[in-house]
Order: structure tokens, then sequence, then C-alpha cells
């Protein structure tokens, strides 16, 4: 049974997703606050964390937790779950390491085709590590599926499950324009084309951060991004 944490400062709320989620028949650790999120998680890591930003006197308590929860495990899905609707908190939310950032104006239908998304990009991963040809090369580029594990000129590149999904996406078809709508299929994700666009950028960021010539990922207008191994 795959258990999900929700951490949510409002108690009908709280007890509202835990009660759909149980009866999805997923296993739910209900958190109040950040401290007892994180107290919980140093117990006992979940399959999937759903955090709100606010979280009682904490006005980006959620952040913070997304943080810590990022340091823990590279590769546990997290989605913001928030009444915040600005696209800098969205940005910011994605920069911490979130999968997802949904705001709390959507069905739950839909919450939960988000959450089985995720768990099923997780499910694949599992079945690429039993795949014989768990290593892509690209010159200083090194994806080792086995180990979720992007290096970057022997460098590792701290990226999360979706940033990994979707540098493999781009490389694996160097030189072929990859749209928004095919990354997201890649990722198992479903969300909008700004987020891809946030997403990508965190992802040059991260591997300019270890090698500033850094210029393989190429933008596209009104097409998409590209994999560029000759540069």
């Amino acid at each position: 049974m795959k258990r999900i944490a929700i951490v949510e400062d409002e108690p009908a709320i709280r007890e509202n997703y835990a009660d759909v989620l149980r009866k999805q028949g997923y296993a739910v650790s209900p958190y109040a606050n950040r401290q007892d999120a994180e107290d919980g998680f140093k117990q006992r890591l979940p399959d999937l964390a759903i955090i709100d930003i606010g979280l009682a006197d904490e006005i980006d308590g959620g952040f913070h937790l997304c943080q810590s929860l990022r340091a823990m495990s590279a590769t546990i899905p997290i989605i913001f779950l928030t009444a915040r609707d600005s696209d800098i908190d969205t940005v910011v939310g994605l920069r911490m390491g979130a999968d997802d950032y949904l705001t709390k104006d959507i069905s739950l239908p839909h919450l939960m085709a988000r959450i089985a998304a995720l768990f099923r990009r997780s499910e694949l991963l599992s079945q690429a590590a039993t795949d014989k040809e768990s290593l892509l090369e690209r010159e200083k580029l090194t994806l080792d599926l086995n180990r979720m594990q992007v290096k970057w000129d022997d460098q590792t590149v701290d990226l999360t499950v979706t940033e990994f999904w979707l540098v493999h996406a781009l490389a694996k078809r160097p030189g072929h324009v990859r749209s928004r709508q095919d990354l997201m299929q890649e990722a198992h994700v479903v969300v909008d084309d700004s987020t891809i666009t946030s997403h990508v950028k965190r992802i040059r960021k991260k591997f300019i951060a270890l090698d500033s010539n850094f210029d393989h990922i190429d933008t596209v207008y009104g097409m998409g991004y590209r994999w560029d191994s000759n540069k």
C-alpha cells in the first residue's frame, strides 16, 4: 500500500483529503505543521507528499518542508497543494524541488489522476532499473537509470524525479525537437506549458552550476526544446 503524507494546517481540509485518499486505497500520514511532518519523515519517509505552503504561523513553512524532504530523498514525488496561485509561488515551489504545483480549486478526480501519474512514473523507474541498457551516455553526460543518477563530466547533477525524466527525454534523441507535450508524456506529469518551462530553466541552472559553459539545451521558439550534443 502506497503511503501519502498530507501536510495541511486546516483540520477540516486535512481530514477531507485524507479521507478521499484512504478511499482510493492509500495509507495516509496527516500532519498539521512543519515540525510534526519533519519528525514523522525522519521516522518513516512517505511514498509521496502533498504539502500546503502556509503552515500554522509559518507563511512559507511548506517551502522549507519541501527543502528538508528533498534533502532526505531526491526521488520522492512532492506536490504543493495550496490556495496561493501566483506565478512567483509556482516558480519558487518548483525551485524548492517539487514535482507538481496545484491549487486547491482542483477537482478531487483531477488530484487523484495527478497522484496516480506520479506513482506510475515511479513504477516505470523501477522497470527501467531492470533494463540491461540502463546507461545513456552523450559525451560529458551520463544518465544511470538504475540509480536514477545524472552526471556531467563525472560530477553528479542533483535533479528531482521530474527533472531526471525531462533530461532523459531530451538526451535520448539529441538534435530532435521535443514539444512541451512530448516532455510531459515522457516525465509522466500533467502540467501547463509554463511549468515545463520552469523545470527546464531549473535544469539549465543546475548544469551551469557545475559547468559555466554548459549550453546543450536549446529553446526552439514556438516548438519546444532539444538536446544539442555539438556545442
